[in-house]
């Protein structure tokens, strides 16, 4: 694997610790390791270890350096063939996103900070895999982020136990009581209380030292002045030493008796924790963050309030009246360090995500509507699980409200995903949601079978790297992958595989597909048993209306009640099946028709029933309508009545039915309203029997 680590620079702390061990770690393996920064005090140490180092300015918070880096980030992962861009802070990971957008290739983030819900913090939540320090952070992207929590990955910091070796704080306690502080001075890391803590202390602890290591970043230096002024006013000068930065923080750690950690906000992990323990010092520490996850309260160190001077003060007198407890807490510490917080543990689990993560892909398919348009898309979602194996793949089904019974048993999926575009979907609005929502589950590839506007705009939103669809102006820029919608005219299946191909997805079985349940099976049979039908008897099926919107695409009902007329005369029965809103005119058929006892099905099944009861038919016809496909689905042989609309783009592919159209000049014309129908009025009832008296004897 060839790696790139993107950070805002390589100068001493625990990102650019972990960064530098990660690295090195992968030169180790084979892999190639890569990082981006704006430089520091690392790099020679980066390089001499077989890492490369690229200097960008990616801490910069400005709009205008950002959209200077991102092309240049490009170039890099583009020359070293980087299968994975890792980033490790907010800034950077702007840059690597919109880089890794434009190359295709795998995002991955680390959260090292409790982040503020910001924008600016938002791209840490849009890794294909996001690693954070602890359960508190992983907690917080999940609810304040919206990050699925599939996506997430916990990896604690770790420690060195060749750098931090352990000395029992019995054998080295001498006639000084060491106690420090370890961090950037900054007011987050609570030293105001620490300090008040030591004044504390200071009246039971007569040779007490207090070690304050680390330094103020340039905007704080006022604060750092303060803490000083603050010293001499509780008389603790004499007593304090501030040593700056200190790269050897292992000897720092050698000569202390308790660390504490003072901060006041949330911690996402607290590494100098861990290295105290590894060094066999007591910790204090306030209750924050992703501390509770390292420090059991009483066993392996000691938890405080934040901003409490007292129970500070008080914890770490406890340790220094206790020697037994204190090498109690220091032990206990080392074995929860070595199991785990080493870095092996650490470097080892990194490398299985970035693992994960190229081998794992979650696809998207996206079809709303309409009913008949999902059955069609049977054959072709069978076809993509075959190519995406269960093993590496996630497959999920974006579908509407009014279509999802359709797929609710469909083997060939792992999650179907529900919209709602009449109401809570609905509008730009709903757009938006609904992206947020698909981009917290990070999908890799999107396939469109809806083809229009919105669709596009979902894949778009929803930030998934390779978007598949067909070429055919509407919001086609949108798309990445994507071929003309062009002639010769195709069959429904035929034009999404051809679609498809761009997958390397072939057309081998266009049989389509529908899984209705024993309780369907049972609602149908009883039904039927109570329309005395016999298990001898032909029964053929009739969908009376395609649609109360495509009034051009029924057969006149008069032609309807004549064809039940001489089925009946032929012993066949007949069932007439239709929507709710039909049900009336289902009832003028039933109560027109003396001579034949109709089954009428109107409004009186689920579409699995319906698909079970049109399978129970020896015959079924209908107009260009989703019952048409539903038949084909389950092979029932079938009569197709084409008038408006195209049977080449809508007849799906059956070797056991009969098509019957009027080649009309004005056919097709795709219009819902006409004065004559004169396509559908041309079709006689004669030829309508003729076919389902073939197909019957077939």
């Amino acid at each position: 694997m060839n790696i790139l680590q993107v950070l805002p620079e390589l100068n001493v702390g625990g990102v650019e610790t972990g960064t530098l061990d990660l690295a090195k770690y992968l030169v180790r393996s084979g892999h190639k390791a890569v990082v981006v920064s704006a430089g520091g005090g690392l790099v020679k140490e980066l390089e001499a270890a077989g890492a490369l180092h690229y200097c960008l300015p990616v801490e910069k918070k400005s709009v205008f350096t950002m959209l200077r880096v991102i092309p240049k980030l490009v170039e890099i992962i583009k020359k070293e063939k980087i299968d994975i861009v890792h980033a490790r802070s907010r800034m950077p990971a702007w840059i690597a996103y919109f880089a890794c957008r434009r190359t295709g290739t795998v995002f991955i983030t680390t959260c090292h900070g409790y982040y503020s819900k910001h924008l600016f913090s938002f791209p840490m939540a849009w890794g294909k895999r996001v690693i954070a320090l602890s359960n508190v952070i992983a907690r917080h992207m999940i609810d304040d982020f919206g990050l699925a929590h599939e996506r997430i990955r916990i990896i604690s910091r770790s420690v060195d136990l060749e750098k931090f070796k352990f000395l029992n704080p019995r054998a080295k306690r001498k006639d000084v009581f060491n106690v420090g502080i370890i961090g950037r001075i900054t007011p987050l890391k609570g030293h105001l209380y620490f300090i008040k803590a030591m004044a504390k202390l200071a009246r039971n602890v007569a040779n007490l030292k207090i070690w304050i290591v680390g330094d103020a970043p340039q905007s704080k230096e006022a604060y750092k002045e303060q803490l000083q002024v603050l010293v001499r006013r509780l008389g603790l000068w004499n007593n304090t030493v501030f040593l700056g930065y200190q790269k050897d923080v292992p000897e720092i750690l050698s000569n202390l008796d308790v660390l504490v950690l003072a901060t006041t906000t949330h911690e996402a992990f607290g590494r100098v924790i861990i290295e105290a323990q590894a060094s066999g010092v007591p910790v204090v520490a306030t209750k924050v963050g992703g501390v509770i996850d390292i420090i059991d309260d009483q066993k392996n160190g000691l938890l405080v309030p934040p901003a409490d001077p007292a129970g500070m003060a008080d914890a770490v007198e406890k340790i220094f009246k206790d020697p037994v407890f204190a090498e109690s807490l220091a032990k206990n510490a080392y074995n929860k360090v070595q199991e785990k917080y080493n870095v092996d543990l650490m470097l080892k689990n990194t490398l299985e995500v970035y693992q994960d993560a190229l081998a794992n892909f979650k696809v998207l398919i996206i079809k709303f509507s309409s009913l008949g348009d999902i059955i069609l898309s049977t054959a072709a979602l069978r076809a993509i699980r075959e190519k995406f194996p269960r093993a590496n793949y996630k497959i999920s089904f974006l579908v509407s409200e009014e279509s999802k019974d359709v797929l609710m048993r469909c083997p060939y999926i792992d999650e179907l995903l529900v919209v709602d575009f009449k109401n809570k979907d609905k509008g730009w609005r709903g757009i938006m949601n609904l992206s947020g929502i698909l981009r917290a589950k990070g999908f890799d590839i999107s396939i469109d079978l809806q083809n229009n506007r919105k669709s596009r705009l979902l894949a778009f939103f929803s930030g998934i790297l390779q978007r598949y669809g067909y070429d055919n102006k509407k919001f086609s820029f949108l798309l990445n992958n994507k071929i003309k919608d062009e002639k010769p005219v195709l069959d429904p299946v035929t034009h999404q595989f051809r679609m498809l191909n761009l997958l390397g997805i072939e057309l081998k079985d266009e049989q389509l597909e529908l899984w209705p349940s024993e309780e369907d099976k049972k609602y149908i049979d009883d039904f039927l048993s109570t329309q005395w039908l016999s298990p001898q008897q032909k029964l053929v099926g009739i969908n009376i209306s395609a649609s109360s919107r495509w009034q051009t695409k029924n057969w006149p009902l008069v032609r309807i009640e004549k064809f039940c007329e001489e089925l009946g005369r032929r012993d066949i029965r007949v069932v007439i099946t239709g929507t709710e809103e039909e049900a009336v005119i289902a009832g003028r058929i039933v109560n027109s028709v003396k001579s034949v006892k109709i089954i009428n099905a109107c409004g009186k099944t689920s579409i699995n029933q319906l698909a079970y009861l049109i399978r129970r038919c020896n015959v079924f016809v209908s107009p260009d309508s989703s019952p048409l496909h539903i038949a084909c689905a389950v092979k029932t042989p079938f009569v197709a009545l084409f008038g408006p609309t195209d049977y080449r783009r809508h007849m799906p592919l059956s070797k056991n039915c009969s098509l019957i159209f009027k080649d009309l000049a004005c056919a097709p014309c795709y219009r819902s309203k006409c004065a004559k129908i004169k396509c559908m009025e041309m079709i006689t009832v004669e030829e309508v029997l003729e076919a389902v008296e073939k197909l019957l004897n077939k």
